[in-house]
Formats: structure tokens, C-alpha cells, sequence
């Protein structure tokens, strides 16, 4: 998957070369670039509305499966350092289950952190 940086990275260059007015070029850029990061907000917001969801839901289970997931991958990579797992569990396979766990994670701590915040800020 293509990271922000890079895909406005090649809207910019198309800018650069369409629009001969720098200025206008610059005030174009600058626009598609608050679109992007409004938008990666937007995105942010909703994924910590589901994970505050999950981590106040009544059953163990919605509780429970990100940090279960999160575990499990986490035992996955350290098994592999330790050499008692499958040789099928190849570098790419590696670096996937690193790139899940820091969105599991990330998520999952932002949407704690929320939660508190919010919650204490209910009780003020």
C-alpha cells in the first residue's frame, strides 16, 4: 500500500508540470494536502470509534480479539527470532505481521487513550 507522502508526492509533480503559475501551483498543493490530511483524520476518528466500541462492549470476546490478535502475532514473530517455528514464516510473512501489529497497536492505544480522555472529561 502507497503511503501518503508518496501518493501526494506524484500529485505534486503532475501540479508542477500542468499548472505553469507557481503561485497557483503552490495554493493548489497546499489545498490537496489539507484534503489529505482532513481526510486521514477523518479516517482516524472513525477507527477509534469502532476500537472504544469494542473495548466498552458488554461480551469478552468484542473485548478481547484485538489484544488476543495483537498477542498472537507478537508470539508468531518472537517464536521466529527464537527458531521454533515453521520455516513457512518468511521474512515478507515477518514484516506483514510487524505492519498489523503496529496498526493493532497504534489503534488500540490511541483508542484507550481516547476513552480515558473522554471519560474523564465526561466526569468534570
Amino acid at each position: 500500500m502507497l503511503g501518503l507522502d508518496k501518493i501526494l508526492g506524484g500529485i505534486f509533480g503532475v501540479i508542477d508540470k500542468v499548472v505553469p503559475d507557481k503561485d497557483l501551483a503552490q495554493k493548489i498543493k497546499f489545498d490537496v494536502q489539507s484534503q489529505a490530511h482532513s481526510g486521514e483524520m477523518k479516517e482516524l476518528d472513525a477507527a477509534m470509534k469502532i476500537i472504544v466500541a469494542e473495548a466498552q462492549g458488554g461480551a469478552w470476546l468484542q473485548r478481547s480479539w484485538r489484544p488476543v490478535t495483537m498477542l498472537t502475532f507478537t508470539g508468531l514473530i518472537v517464536a521466529k527470532w527464537l527458531g521454533v517455528t515453521a520455516p513457512g514464516i518468511t521474512e515478507q510473512i515477518e514484516l506483514e505481521l510487524f505492519a498489523i501489529i503496529k496498526i493493532g497497536l497504534g489503534g488500540y492505544v490511541f483508542g484507550r487513550s481516547a476513552e480515558k480522555v473522554a471519560t474523564a472529561w465526561k466526569a468534570k
